[in-house]
Formats: structure tokens, sequence, C-alpha cells
């Protein structure tokens, strides 16, 4: 929808600015990088697809800055790429660009109203594994809106309490009828998600997918919609014979590559920045500008992280902490820096010498790793890849300060280690434009 409407955007903005000024080839930037922009501020995320009040006063922004970069490269560029009128296309396109982005989620909201985008899930089994499935779905599948229909046999184990209770929960017994199950319902996707897997008769799920119907396992089937490894209900063989965690010769070299450009380039885009923030942090207190600390990173491997200061300087007296919501260790200009993420600034010189990455888990601390690791299954496998200045956990989940928010961030470094590719990096470097303009969370 959103490439649809921009395209009449795009008819209204030639409309707008009329025949006799030259549009120039980079005119066509203005539409893609309203799309890259609408991607990067997070307006395709399910928060904002689901509620319109997370994307009103986003979707003009978008237009504007998209406008504003294309804008840039259209006045710069000689005829014919560029235009000498770029600002009477950065004028039109502001305004459509806006128009249209909000009327396709209008229309995407009134479509949900109406029912469209509904998926009918038919699950096998009806116990806890069941429930939490179910939980997930409804607050972090990419899936906007499910109908599930639940089939269970007394050899999966007990109906969880939870599911009877709501009266929506369809719950239909026996397997031996599985298919015409299916065929009745005429299912998107199966999933198999029983509390006790001995005796589960797999003749009726093979039927199911010869006639047709996906079949998939509770864990790779929730990995795929919620973007994360359910870490409650691990199954290790599962994670065994799965694919992924592999990084090739060619992965590693296009990752290096992409570390170094985009690093070296944010370096000389912010150099002014950098300078304003240290005489800051140095005039607020008169400490010293930059934090040296350890960190751990790929194969366990310690090495020191540039930070602008941000606490006192005798903040850790008494040891490392976690970080505390208003945390009084902090100063004042500290509070700025670390809700604006300038703080993590001087890490670009962390990732030039090959200490970081650009994209990957967030580096903790060698006395939370040790820690974190013996309370967390898996926690180690974190650092199959250097740590990163962004990441998938970074993006999806606030800042964490306990055993709990470890655990949730874990569930998405795992995934990220598991699905890693130079596609994904670039989603995660877009993405973190939101994290930056909204920050959540930040300690």
């Amino acid at each position: 929808m959103d490439a649809a409407l921009i395209g009449l955007a795009c008819c209204a903005v030639m409309v707008l600015v009329g025949r006799d000024h030259p549009i120039g080839v980079a005119a066509l930037a203005f539409p893609a990088v309203d799309l890259l922009l609408l991607y990067a501020l997070g307006l395709y995320r399910r928060e904002a697809l689901v509620e319109m009040g997370e994307t009103l006063g986003r979707v003009p922004i978008a237009a504007g800055a998209g406008s504003l970069v294309a804008w840039a490269a259209t006045a710069a560029l000689p005829a014919p790429f560029g235009s000498p009128d770029a600002h009477l296309l950065f004028a039109a396109a502001v305004p459509c660009f806006a128009v249209a982005g909000l009327a396709a989620r209008l229309a995407l909201h009134l479509l949900r109203r109406w029912g469209a985008f509904r998926r009918r899930l038919l699950v096998v089994g009806a116990g806890r594994r069941a429930w939490d499935l179910v939980w997930m779905l409804r607050r972090e599948a990419r899936t906007l809106a499910f109908e599930v229909v639940f089939v269970h046999d007394d050899v999966m184990g007990e109906v969880d309490p939870r599911l009877t209770a709501d009266p929506t929960n369809r719950i239909v017994p026996g397997l031996n009828g599985l298919l015409a199950t299916a065929r009745s319902l005429n299912p998107d996707q199966i999933v198999v998600a029983p509390d006790e897997r001995r005796g589960l008769a797999m003749d009726g799920l093979l039927a199911c997918k010869m006639a047709g119907y996906p079949v998939s396992e509770y864990a790779q089937f929730l990995e795929r919609e919620i973007g994360r490894i359910d870490l409650k209900r691990l199954d290790l063989g599962w994670l065994l014979y799965a694919g992924g965690f592999v990084m090739g010769t060619s992965d590693r070299f296009l990752k290096r590559a992409l570390d170094l450009t985009v690093s070296a380039a944010l370096l000389v885009f912010v150099a002014p920045t950098l300078i304003v923030v240290a005489l800051a942090v140095k005039l607020d207190d008169g400490g010293p500008v930059l934090y040296h600390q350890d960190r751990v990173s790929r194969g366990g491997r310690v090495f020191r992280i540039l930070k602008f200061r941000t606490m006192r300087t005798d903040a850790e007296r008494g040891g490392a902490v976690w970080a505390a919501e208003s945390d009084p260790r902090i100063t004042r200009i500290g509070s700025l820096l670390r809700r604006t993420r300038l703080d993590e600034l001087p890490q670009l010189f962390n990732i030039l010498r090959g200490d970081m990455a650009f994209v990957g888990p967030r580096p903790e601390r060698p006395e939370f790793t040790r820690d974190l690791s013996a309370r967390l299954p898996l926690y180690n496998e974190r650092h199959l890849v250097r740590a990163g200045l962004t990441g998938w956990a970074q993006v999806n989940y606030p800042y964490g300060a306990s055993l709990n928010d470890a655990r949730s961030k874990l569930s998405y470094d795992l995934f990220y280690v598991k699905n890693f590719g130079i596609l994904f990096d670039l989603r995660i470097i877009l993405q973190t434009l939101r994290v930056i303009f909204w920050p959540g969370g930040v300690r």
C-alpha cells in the first residue's frame, strides 16, 4: 500500500511542480528514501501497525527527512541527473508523501477492523506449550491476527486451564481425524506444540503435509513469527538440527567491510559532535572525557571499550553494578548523553580497531558475563560473533539491568547469531535510527 500510494504521490508532485521545471533522474530518490525511512523509523513494526497513535507523528517525519536527503542529492548533482529546481520538488514531496503514508495506514486500520490479514492456525496440543505459543503470538507476532483452533488428545498431556477459560479458544478432540479437521478448517499453518510428544501419531501430520498444508514445529514457527528464540521451552535437539550458526569466509569479509565503511563514514560525519560532547563532559565536572572499561567480544576475548564518561569518577568504588533507573551516579550531561546515545560514539574507534563490529550482541563486562553464563543456558554462544555498537536485541528490547532482562535479550542475540547475514545487518542499522530518535528504557 505504501509503494502504491507513494507512486500516486509522485504523480501529484509532478503536477504541482509543473512541466516547465526539469525533474532530473535523481528525483527517483524521493520515493526511495521515503520508503527506507518509513522502515527505519519502525513504521512496519507490529506495534506501529496495530496502534495508529504510534504512526501519526512519525509518518510526516519520515516524509520530511526523506525528502530533505533526496533534495540534497538532487540539488548537488548536475543535469540531467540533478535538478536546479530541487527546492520545488522538496516543497511538493513533503505534504504529498506524508498524506500517502497516513492514507496507507488508515486503509490498513480499516481493513484490519473488517477482518483482513487474519491467518488460520491449527495447533496440535492444548497444554502449557500451546498457551505460551498463543500468548507470544498475540503480543509479538509479525502476523497481525490469528484464528486458532487446538487439536488435543490425552496422550499429549493435560489441557492448560488458561486455554479453556477463554471462550474464544476452540479445542477439538482426537488426532485420528486430523486431516479431516484440517480440510474443514483450511488452516494457513499447522503448528505441532504438544507438551508430551511420546505417542504422538505422525501419520496424521504426514497426511496433512502431503495434502498441501504447511506443518511446522513449535520452535521453528515461533522463531519465524516473533524474531527471537524462545528460551523458556528451548529444545536443544531442534537447535542442533536447525539451520544457521554458520558464518563463512565471504560473510566475515563482507561484515568487516561494512564495519569499516560505516564507522569511517560516521566518524567523518560526527567529528564536530565529538568535539562538542568532549568539551561538555570536561566542563561538567572537570573529570576525564573518556571512560575505559573491560568488555567481552567474540570468543570471550576481553577488550577496552571507549565511551564518553557519563558517571561520576567515583561511581564504582564498591565494584561493578548494573545501572539503575534514575541512577544518582550519572552526571548532568551524562543523562543527556545516555538518552541520545551520544556516549556510544567513541566505540567507532573500537570498530575500526577490530575489537567490535557495527552490528552484534551488546558487549558485557567480564564480571557480568561470568555470572550470566552460569545462570543462562547458551549465553556464551552469543560470543560466536563480535560484540556490536547496535544489534538485534538493542533495537527490539529496551535497556535491561536484571537476570530476566538478560534472558530476554539473549533470545534476540541467539536469533541474530543463528540467522546472521549482511542484509540482516543492514536492516538493523536502518532500525537503529528509530532507537536514536525514540529512545526507550535508557539508563
